[in-house]
């Protein structure tokens, strides 16, 4: 928590609304009264050379305690005054200065800290632009402005005329001024507010994405163990139960797969492809999968890919076991001319099973395909194709382009990556839902 002594360091102070707030109430005290300290030398003098001791006395009195009292109650708000003691400001202010010509001398009313009104005025507008009310403001400046040109009087000659002029557009501009200050101020505080608000609904999002990706293949798993009803059959699912059950807890500890802290550190490393798909194709022995990875022997993704593509590749096969009831499966990689055995070279990875397929035209993607699928791997730089025929069953295809990881970083492609998968007509096997038969194309282009 911040101390109580934090509340008194300007330079300390949150960039929010309330402490915006507060940086005005300590510009109000600091203004109020450094406008006493300066009135304070000329106590004296002035009440020697005023006709009317008592009353200039009375005066100063009242200035000094409003400007000790406008300061104290607004350090103790932590804001500005409210409409009402603004009025009681101005109502002051005006009544010194119908005083003045009384307890002044003529010979003192301009250039002497003796004649403090207009000084103790000035410094009332410009505290006062800080009230919410454009309407109390604006009459207040008026209200100040008259009670100015009632203080000048008659008695000011030909040489003073300018000066006298000269004051009452200081006021004006000053009040103009600080009231720009003020409500610039506040904007500034306002759009920060909401700035910080949007970026934690953001991460809140965010966070419940990555949840449903992390969540997703093992709630899958969860589910064919409860609907297997032979031993043999939950047998196969043990293995996979263990590795979803290491990446939930992972990600329930904080911790990206790999055991670091949200991954951290994992593109500056390469991942075997092969080996890779080779484990997760032995999770799903009982698929027939026909694995056809020679073609892409030697080639190396990051590690962040390779994760991505882990749990993407288990959630498609997933998706075959519970949905499509496929005879086959292939996974077929091929390496891109030029590239093979080079960490930057180009590759396909392709699933095809011969299972019931689905239609385009009137289902949309679930969680597997739209995140854990789609949008993972779009993240990861990697572009997404998916095909399906009714009877025919579904392919798809996964491609990297030499160079393209990094631009899968880009705040652009990854706000793109993010769109619902409506909004990019995205379509799996299996995993579909009829809730919004509008989808019309079955394939996410490559980025």
């Amino acid at each position: 928590m911040r101390s109580r002594d934090g509340l008194w360091r300007v330079a300390e102070l949150p960039t929010t609304r309330a402490g915006v707030e507060r940086a005005f109430s300590y510009f109000t005290a600091g203004v109020r009264l450094g406008t006493v300290a300066q009135m304070v030398p000329a106590l004296r003098l002035g009440a020697g050379r005023s006709p009317y001791e008592a009353g200039y006395l009375a005066c100063w009195a009242a200035a000094g305690l409003a400007a000790v009292a406008v300061s104290v109650v607004t350090l103790v708000r932590g804001r500005p005054l409210g409409t009402a003691a603004s009025v009681l400001d101005f109502g002051l202010a005006c009544a010194l200065l119908v005083l003045g010509p009384l307890v002044l001398a003529p010979w003192d009313r301009f250039g002497t800290w003796t004649a403090f009104q207009p000084g103790y005025a000035l410094s009332v507008i410009i505290t006062a632009a800080g009230v919410r009310g454009l309407g109390v403001w604006a009459a207040g400046l008026l209200a100040v402005s008259a009670g100015y040109l009632v203080y000048l009087g008659g008695d000011v000659g030909s040489d003073m005329a300018p000066t006298a002029a000269g004051n009452v557009l200081t006021y004006v501009v000053y009040a103009l001024v600080a009231r720009m200050f003020f409500g610039y101020t506040r904007r500034i505080a306002h759009d920060a507010d909401a700035s910080r608000a949007r970026a934690a609904e953001l991460a809140r999002r965010e966070e419940e994405r990555r949840a449903r990706v992390m969540m997703h293949n093992g709630v899958a798993v969860m589910r064919l163990l409860t609907e297997q009803g032979d031993d043999a059959s939950r047998a196969r699912l043990v293995g996979q139960a263990e590795v979803e059950l290491r990446r939930m807890r992972s990600y329930l500890r904080g911790q990206g797969p790999d055991g670091g802290e949200g991954g951290a550190g994992g593109d500056a490393h390469a991942v075997r492809l092969v080996p890779m798909i080779t484990r997760v194709c032995d999770r799903f022995a009982d698929l027939d999968v026909v694995a056809s990875l020679d073609l892409g022997t030697g080639l190396r993704v990051p590690v962040a890919q390779a994760e991505a593509l882990e749990r993407a590749l288990g959630s498609l096969l997933l998706n075959v076991r519970a949905h499509a009831r496929a005879h086959e499966v292939v996974v077929h990689l091929d390496a891109d001319p030029g590239g093979e055995g080079e960490e930057r070279g180009g590759w396909t990875l392709t699933v095809h099973d011969d299972g019931v397929g689905f239609d385009p035209a009137s289902v949309t993607a679930g969680v597997g395909l739209r995140e854990v699928v789609v949008g993972e791997l779009r993240r990861r730089g990697l572009g997404v194709g998916i095909a399906s025929t009714v009877g025919e069953g579904t392919t798809v295809t996964v491609r990297s382009r030499p160079g393209r990881a990094a631009d899968a970083a880009r705040p652009g492609r990854a706000a793109d990556a993010a769109r619902p998968a409506g909004e990019r007509r995205v379509l799996g096997a299996g995993d579909v839902r009829q809730e919004r038969p509008t989808v019309r194309a079955a394939f996410a282009d490559a980025p």
